[in-house]
């Protein structure tokens, strides 16, 4: 069963073991990064998050460089594409997760009309049969973009959500599960086909669990990949609702899957996963995308490690404080500063537009280290060098290391 059951745990190792379920107080290899490394990594975290912008790296390679260091993106598109490892449907957000989770999520996808949003559910009720047309093409055709289906947009300049209704139609033959993303254009424009089509059969055989038993291993998963969580955190990283969360979290701790203690300074109960490793050091040093599953989570991230981090991406550039993409920076076990990173691919640079340093860190160390981890993440997205705008209250140190 691992270490013995606490009653009592203090903050510092609470966050040692929240950095070791997320795979962040392992060394980084030493060598070449293949695609075992990568299946464990995506195995460990369950959940890896997809996001549009690319002003930096596309959301769901970043969680493996902060982890891996240095590997080949193809590597994980491969992964991603054959679909016999890694599937896209709605978990935290768009995700990419182990296809063993498929089964697990196909409640979600029979109850859509009561998940899915607005456009989705209305499309499906008011043009049914627009629906099933858009599925015969896909059946008859083969791999379908949205792109592809000559509709025009509605009159909503601006708005990320300004599909036209294909896009629609297909988005909520997505949520049902009866198509599933085949892979990405170079444009990250997702490609349809049938589920049956794209899936291993092997996984579509399992036979779909009674809802309450796919929740409690939605539970019993993120669990394994936090450590240590309060209710919220639990429920929070496969978006579950309230009322099921609460009766799975129930009947794990009953069978002794789930250890109830008190973290110091939570103010909340929290749930120890029964074989989370407790490092009595963490040596990383990372980079986080704003939607790595260590971070994603903000009353967590402020919780665990006391650090205050918005999302700016919405935020009109005059109101911003940090910066546009503001990737958190780990350093032993503490978050100490912040930077927002451009990848300028026309230049070649990887501009560091803003750093701050968090209150009481060792500044020539943290500077030392982020500088260090810069020079690695620009190696590894094939930029040249790395430049510091003046923006921040560390920029200036940092600039002097990096220049």
């Amino acid at each position: 069963m691992g270490a013995p059951v606490a009653d009592r745990l203090p903050a510092a190792l609470a966050r040692r073991i929240a950095l070791a379920a997320q795979g962040l107080a392992d060394p980084r290899p030493t060598g070449a990064v293949d695609g075992r490394q990568l299946r464990r990594m995506t195995s460990r975290l369950a959940v890896l998050q997809i996001d549009s912008v690319n002003v930096l790296s596309r959301a769901h390679y970043l969680p493996a460089f902060s982890r891996l260091g240095p590997y080949p993106r193809e590597t994980l598109d491969d992964l991603a594409d054959r679909r016999s490892k890694l599937f896209e449907y709605w978990a935290h957000e768009a995700s990419l997760l182990p296809v063993r989770l498929h089964p697990h999520l196909r409640w979600r996808m029979a109850a859509a009309e009561e998940h899915a949003w607005g456009s989705m559910v209305r499309i499906q009720r008011e043009r049914p049969g627009f629906v099933s047309e858009v599925l015969e093409r896909v059946r008859e055709t083969g791999p379908l973009k949205a792109s592809d289906l000559a509709e025009p947009r509605p009159d909503r300049p601006g708005s990320m959500w300004n599909w036209h209704a294909g896009k629609v139609a297909l988005e909520w033959l997505f949520y049902t599960g009866v198509v599933t993303t085949r892979g990405r254009t170079a444009g990250f424009e997702r490609v349809y086909d049938l589920t049956e089509r794209v899936l291993p059969a092997a996984v579509l055989r399992v036979p779909t669990p009674a809802p309450a038993d796919a929740v409690r291993e939605l539970v019993r998963t993120a669990s394994r990949a936090l450590g240590v969580a309060t209710e919220r955190d639990l429920r929070d990283y496969f978006r579950l609702r309230p009322p099921a969360a609460r009766a799975a979290i129930a009947e794990l701790a009953d069978a002794g899957e789930l250890v109830p203690v008190e973290v110091t300074g939570w103010g909340a109960p929290a749930w120890l996963h029964p074989t989370a490793r407790r490092p009595r050091r963490v040596r990383a040093r990372a980079l986080l995308s704003p939607f790595d599953s260590l971070v994603w989570e903000r009353p967590r991230v402020e919780r665990i490690f006391g650090f205050r981090y918005r999302l700016e991406i919405y935020t009109p550039a005059a109101q911003r404080v940090h910066g546009y993409y503001v990737l958190p920076f780990l350093l032993g076990d503490r978050l100490v500063a912040r930077v927002d990173l451009k990848a300028d691919r026309h230049a070649g640079v990887l501009r560091v537009q803003s750093a701050f340093a968090e209150e009481g860190v060792d500044r020539a160390e943290v500077t030392a280290a982020l500088a260090a981890e810069l020079a690695l993440m620009a190696g590894w997205m094939q930029l040249g060098a790395v430049v510091v705008g003046e923006r921040g209250d560390l920029a200036a140190d940092l600039a002097a290391v990096v220049g």
